[in-house]
C-alpha cells in the first residue's frame, strides 16, 4: 500500500446486500413483496428470496400474514438496548391507518397506565360522515370498561387483573358489563380469541373490538381497536374483524419487540 493512501473498506458482498433491502423499509412502506424489494435493490427475485430467508432465520425481518416482509422483532430488541427507541405511537400508525383503510372504520390506540386504568392516545378516523370518533384523548378510563379495556384487564398478570374486578362498577350506559363474574368470563374468552367485543357498553350505539398490544418483554402494553356505530358493526361482522384486530395489534407488538415465546412466557394463553 501507498504512502498516506488510505485503506480500502471491507466489504462482504452477502451484507451489503442485506443491508440494502433492509433499507428499503421505512414508514411509509413498512411491509413490502420480495418482487418490490427486487426491484429497488436491483438483485434477482431468486437473490432476494434467499437473502429474506436468511434475514428471517435471524428475525431482521418477518413475514407478515399476506406473505409481504417487514423488518423483525430483533432489530426492535436492538433498538431498545440502545439510547433510542420507537415510542408506541410510532409503532402503531402505519398499522392503524392500514386498517382503517381496509374497513373504514375509525381505529383507536390505548396505553395503559401504571394504575391499571388506560388512556386513548391516538386515534385514525373513519372518512365516513357517520364516524365513531374519541373525544377522550389523553383522559384515563378505568379498566375494565368497554373492549379496550377487557382486552387489556385480560392479560394482566391474575392478581393485578383480580384487583380491577373487585374495584366498583357502575352503568355507563345500560349494555355495560358490571358483573365481576360475567367479565372473568369474557376475560377468558377474550384470551383465548384474541380479541374482545363490546356492544355499546362505554358510548351509546357504538360497537367495538379490541386486540392487545405486547412489548419486547411480552407484557401487555395497550391495545388497539376499531370502532363505529352499531348499524354497520352488528355481532356477526365484529366476528370476522375480530381476527384481522388482532393480527394488526400483532404486528405492532413486533414492531415493539415481542415474539410468541416471550408473550408465552408471560401468558398461559396468548393470542393465537
Amino acid at each position: 500500500m501507498a504512502e498516506g493512501s488510505k485503506p480500502r473498506p471491507v466489504s462482504v458482498q452477502s451484507i451489503d446486500r442485506a443491508a440494502r433491502i433492509l433499507r428499503c423499509f421505512s414508514a411509509r412502506t413498512p411491509t413490502l413483496g420480495i418482487s418490490e424489494i427486487a426491484r429497488q435493490t436491483d438483485l434477482t427475485t431468486s437473490t432476494t428470496h434467499r437473502l429474506l430467508v436468511a434475514l428471517q432465520h435471524n428475525q431482521l425481518v418477518r413475514q407478515t400474514t399476506d406473505r409481504r416482509y417487514a423488518l423483525g422483532p430483533l432489530l426492535i430488541r436492538l433498538v431498545r438496548s440502545g439510547a433510542v427507541s420507537p415510542t408506541l405511537r410510532e409503532a402503531a400508525l402505519p398499522s392503524m391507518t392500514a386498517l382503517r383503510d381496509a374497513e373504514e372504520e375509525t381505529v383507536g390506540l390505548h396505553m395503559l397506565l401504571a394504575d391499571d386504568e388506560r388512556v386513548v392516545v391516538d386515534q385514525v378516523e373513519s372518512h365516513l360522515p357517520l364516524r365513531r370518533t374519541y373525544t377522550e384523548l389523553g383522559n384515563p378510563i378505568p379498566l375494565p370498561y368497554g373492549a379496550p379495556g377487557k382486552i387489556i384487564a385480560a392479560f394482566l398478570p391474575e392478581d393485578r387483573r383480580e384487583a380491577v374486578l373487585r374495584r366498583p362498577l357502575k352503568h355507563v350506559t345500560p349494555a355495560t358489563v358490571v358483573d365481576p363474574d360475567a367479565l372473568r368470563d369474557e376475560m377468558d374468552q377474550a384470551r383465548h380469541a384474541g380479541y374482545a367485543l363490546s356492544f355499546a357498553e362505554r358510548t351509546p350505539g357504538i360497537h367495538t373490538v379490541s386486540a392487545a398490544i405486547f412489548d419486547h418483554s411480552g407484557s401487555v402494553v395497550g391495545c388497539l381497536s376499531l370502532t363505529g356505530p352499531e348499524l354497520r358493526l352488528p355481532a356477526e361482522r365484529m366476528h370476522t374483524l375480530g381476527p384481522r384486530v388482532r393480527d394488526a395489534a400483532w404486528t405492532i407488538s413486533e414492531m415493539l419487540g415481542a415474539t410468541d415465546e416471550l408473550v408465552r412466557s408471560q401468558h398461559a394463553t396468548p393470542p393465537p
